[in-house]
């Protein structure tokens, strides 16, 4: 590798062993396929540090760093040169010297983004270099400062009126797009839409937690649902029953973003649901996870055998998807076939055959599977294992020379054992075929700016489920927040996953055979020294990376 095929930050990076050849060329093509430069990507996915980046690129540049958590950002100059191409570049106007433009650039060695700003300013260019962190922070501060008119909004107070009557005017679209754009600056995964007797209300899903957005006129209500729903290709005259849909809306960088559109109607009106699809935030390398090392090694090696199943389990939005997806990146290549069937697709992945299952046409996920027997596959992913015939399909492809992937809502990992039991699977089928099964949860993450050590009595920590062991080497840490932790300043700064593996091997197939319940099974697999859930979130404590209230909330005995 060397700088004919990558450009200098790249070289930059490998060449000082940050990063190693594979690892590179996948987030080099991952940030160009989203439009984002690359150390916008390297730093967001945890690949580097961005104080190493930083570090390394002032050594090379000769080039001092400027502090931009010491500069005001309302006093930044207006310049010729549009916001969008700010969002898009990824920089900062920090001064205006008449014949030149001071802009702050997390990497100056971009010479087309220094190049077309030129153009545009009609000056000058001269980079500051900054931290990445610091300057995703600002840019966001910046591009989410927009006060929401409300008093601009129409006046739609009768919700039964046609279609036609309700005025999709230049505030209502500005307003959607609006708070568009700030769920997803604040990294939200969904939007809530509520509408109830007396008020509207919008609040927005962050690292798990709800929080209120925004409360528009309650008059106001059947505007933004239909205007939303416009934006999804729906039927806006119908208000009387659930519909889903997708909608993609444009960044100011330019880059498209998707939502899954979810309708339903309350007693006061319409509740919609949108569910950001990222494609950004579901790639991500198996040390990414937060795994133990002894679990990604277990993973690992499930991905490489030939046939069986592997089945991770956990409640909605405990980060299964990000889990399958970053699997498929570990098995895609050209030696072998992959084809998933999914609910909807999050993330297209060249290379990997992907279907929707579409129910208006009665095309599900068992009509799918069947299909995809006949298509000679390697691996087969399933979105979720629903019903009994779409068990009985994918248990019977691991058996016959196929690796399946697919997830199921349990809260344990030998839950999911019983789950199969109940859907009529028999026993000898499901000792025979499963291969792996993961439980996990996501935890949010402790600022490292802010969180605070804190004094937790012995007593309170053994209650809590921590070990003599535990409690000898814990320092626990307390949130406090700042203005470096998050957009929300709530002493967190997004999530870690945490995992419960139970591998069935030949003592462990055995006491399936033998028909031991979920809690054998479960004490079985802390008798081989691997961890529950609940003992991996202690982990987490531990170290520092999360608090007991997230222990809490997540992690039950």
């Amino acid at each position: 590798m060397g700088a004919a095929q990558f450009d200098k930050l790249a070289t930059l990076l490998h060449a000082a062993n940050l990063l190693d050849e594979s690892t590179l060329t996948q987030a080099v093509a991952t940030a160009a396929m989203h439009d984002v430069p690359l150390i916008a990507y390297v730093v967001a996915k945890n690949l580097v540090p961005s104080a190493t980046i930083t570090a390394l690129l002032a050594k090379t540049l000769g080039e001092s760093v400027v502090d931009l958590d010491e500069i005001s950002l309302t006093s930044l100059p207006k310049t010729a040169i549009e916001p969008r191409l700010l969002a898009k570049h990824h920089v900062l106007v920090l001064a205006d010297k008449g014949t030149h433009l001071v802009i702050a650039t997390s990497d100056p060695t971009r010479q087309e983004m220094l190049k077309e700003l030129r153009f545009h300013a009609g000056k000058h260019i001269t980079p500051a270099l900054v931290d990445e962190s610091q300057l995703a922070k600002a840019l966001g501060k910046l591009f989410l400062g927009a006060q929401y008119d409300l008093a601009a909004l129409p006046d739609s107070q009768h919700t039964d009126a046609p279609d036609d009557d309700i005025t999709l005017d230049a505030p209502t679209v500005k307003f959607v797009n609006q708070i568009l754009l700030d769920a997803l600056g604040l990294g939200a995964s969904d939007i809530h839409v509520e509408p109830f007797e007396e008020r509207l209300r919008i609040r927005v899903r962050i690292d798990g937690v709800m929080r209120p957005l925004a409360t528009p006129p309650k008059h106001s209500g059947a505007a933004i649902a239909t205007r939303l729903k416009v934006m999804a290709q729906l039927d806006t005259a119908e208000r009387r029953k659930p519909q889903d849909g997708r909608l993609s809306f444009t960044l100011p960088t330019g880059k498209i973003m998707h939502f899954r559109v979810s309708t339903t109607p309350t007693v006061f009106g319409e509740k919609i649901v949108l569910r950001a699809l990222d494609g950004t935030q579901s790639l991500m390398g198996v040390e990414m996870l937060g795994m133990s090392k002894s679990q990604q090694e277990m993973f690992v090696s499930a991905l490489q055998k030939p046939q069986g199943m592997i089945l991770i389990t956990g409640p909605t939005g405990s980060g299964k998807t990000v889990s399958l997806y970053t699997a498929l990146s570990l098995l895609n290549h050209d030696a072998i076939n992959i084809q998933t069937v999914e609910d909807p697709v999050e993330v297209h992945l060249d290379g990997i055959n992907q279907v929707n299952i579409n129910p208006k046409i009665g095309l599900d996920f068992a009509d799918v599977l069947r299909s995809f027997l006949r298509q000679d596959p390697d691996v087969i992913m399933v979105g979720e294992i629903r019903d009994t015939t779409t068990a009985d399909i994918a248990i019977k492809a691991a058996q016959t020379g196929h690796l399946v992937l697919s997830t199921l809502h349990t809260n344990r990992a030998c839950d999911a054992i019983t789950r199969l039991q109940n859907m009529g699977i028999a026993t000898f089928n499901i000792a025979s075929s499963l291969s792996l099964v993961i439980a996990q949860r996501l935890l949010r993450k402790l600022c490292n700016h802010c969180k605070t050590p804190i004094s937790v009595p012995d007593a309170r920590l053994n209650e809590l489920g921590f070990s003599a062991d535990d409690i000898r080497r814990a320092t626990i840490f307390a949130p406090t927040g700042c203005h470096r932790c998050h957009r929300c300043q709530d002493g967190y700064q997004g999530r870690v996953g945490v995992y419960e593996f139970l591998p069935i091997d030949a003592p462990m197939s055995e006491r399936i055979l033998a028909g031991a319940s979920g809690n054998e099974l479960h004490q079985a697999m802390q008798n081989q020294g691997l961890m529950s859930l609940h003992a991996a979130a202690i982990d987490k404590v531990c170290q520092g990376m999360t608090s007991l209230q997230e222990l809490h909330r997540v992690s039950t005995l």
